[in-house]
């Protein structure tokens, strides 16, 4: 899943300062009105009350966060070098006409266009070259039946026209990590920065600084999503096969079998009801689950029981 936002000239300063690091951001946003007897908790008060995940799905958050990690590598790996001294290079023009040195400001701005040429020549075709990427986590930290409570509650204050009491509590519907890479649109960028030059020879500084925060206004943010309940599934089912697989199993294996079977259907439903994915799709997941269940029960081990629920879940989401 792929989004596209402009970058906003605050956001850009922002990303400027952190560089090319890698936080990750949970989100825990309190609902702003107060929260009334039997109204639904938000992220925050979800996790204040002690709705956490079960100890099968904690048991993989390991491995999620490696696999966040290694994605987050892999498109570090295709930052453009070129595009990023561009970047840094408009920032220090800007800084060098606020302090009033054009020269500077010039030499700043020529490093930017010799920069976003060699890109052009390199990849003609390119529409945007990506500099920064950056991966926020968001995650609910409640159970499928109050996220199901916090919906009705956001559709109650919907219908009665209470948008601002609805708002934060649809934004805390979401569990996902989000990789947000940030590009220059090289469309309009090279000409944009080109076009600075003159106003700076004429003397024209406040018009130049205005037109280079105009510029960076421009840089646009593609926002790939992946959906935690997806992969914390992935990471269960792969547990539960290996268990599944092993024969003469003890007691104390079976029961983390079957806590652990409990804990992937906890996970579908948690995607299900916050809308990652075709709701119908679903139920096959959950029949194969209780077919699993039936199979293993008893100590019972086998192997390719899990081949066909594996491709339902890359084809749901």
């Amino acid at each position: 899943m792929k989004r596209l936002t402009l970058l906003t000239w605050a956001l850009a300063v922002s990303f400027l300062s952190v560089g090319v690091a890698l936080p990750t951001v949970v989100c825990t946003a309190d609902a702003q009105q107060p929260t009334k007897k039997g109204e639904p908790q938000t992220k925050a008060q979800a996790s204040q009350k002690g709705e956490t995940q079960s100890k099968a799905s904690q048991s993989v958050q390991p491995e999620v966060d490696k696999q966040t990690a290694d994605a987050a590598t892999e498109k570090r790996k295709k930052l453009l070098a070129e595009a990023t001294t561009a970047l840094d290079e408009s920032k220090k023009a800007l800084k060098a006409l606020d302090e009033n040195k054009p020269d500077r400001a010039l030499a700043a701005l020529a490093a930017v266009t010799g920069k976003l040429e060699v890109i052009v020549a390199r990849e003609p075709a390119l529409a945007l070259a990506p500099v920064d990427v950056q991966v926020v986590t968001e995650d609910v930290l409640a159970s499928p039946e109050t996220i199901k409570t916090t919906i009705e509650k956001a559709k109650e204050y919907l219908d009665d026209g209470d948008i601002q009491k609805a708002r934060p509590l649809v934004a805390s519907l979401s569990s996902e990590i989000q990789y947000r890479i940030i590009n220059i649109p090289l469309a309009t960028y090279p000409d944009a920065i080109k076009a600075i030059t003159p106003l700076i020879d004429d003397g024209k500084i406040k018009e130049a600084k205005t037109a280079l925060q105009a510029a960076l206004n421009t840089l646009v943010i593609t926002t790939e999503v992946v959906q935690l309940p997806k992969l914390r599934t992935e990471q269960l089912l792969k547990h539960a096969q290996e268990l599944a697989e092993k024969q003469d199993r003890n007691s104390t294996e079976n029961t983390e079998l079957a806590d652990i079977l409990h804990a992937a259907r906890k996970q579908l439903e948690r995607g299900e009801v916050l809308g990652y994915g075709n709701k119908e799709a679903y139920q096959p997941l959950y029949e194969q689950l209780d077919e699993l269940e039936k199979k293993s029960s008893g100590g019972k081990s086998g192997k390719g029981w899990f081949d066909r629920i594996k491709k339902q879940l890359s084809e749901l989401f």
